[in-house]
């Protein structure tokens, strides 16, 4: 026995091991965006990616449409975890590659068809 598997007590600490497995029907999604929103009981994301239409010709305004791919569905804590996971892998790549930086331009009036708030995108 080593001092690292004893707590305070003495006594042994048990292991944890964690098994990965992803099911038969898994699919990876590739998103540009996120939009969501939350309650007092779940933070809800929607991954979507944008595809752009043409002109409107009556409007005069380009028309892109917007597809939600995948939406995740998380507890307040879980929503929280996931924010300091993500917060850390970010200042891993900064670290690693160099800040993250956003392609700048002109601003443009957003219509959004949804009730919801957009976290991030582009058009």
């Amino acid at each position: 026995m080593t001092e690292e598997n004893n707590n305070p007590e003495g006594k042994m600490a048990k292991k944890l091991k964690i098994e990965i497995r992803k099911p038969e029907d898994f699919k990876q999604v590739y998103a540009i965006g996120a939009l969501g929103g939350h309650s007092p009981y779940d933070f809800r994301i929607g991954f979507y990616n944008d595809s752009p239409k043409g002109f409107d010709k009556t409007s005069n305004s380009q028309v892109i449409q917007r597809s939600i791919e995948t939406e995740i569905i998380l507890s307040p804590l879980a929503a929280l975890e996931l924010s300091n996971w993500l917060g850390q892998h970010i200042r891993d790549y900064e670290a690693m590659f160099g800040p993250i930086t956003r392609v700048q331009k002109q601003p443009q009036k957003v219509e959004q068809t949804e009730d919801t708030a957009e976290i991030q995108g582009y058009i």
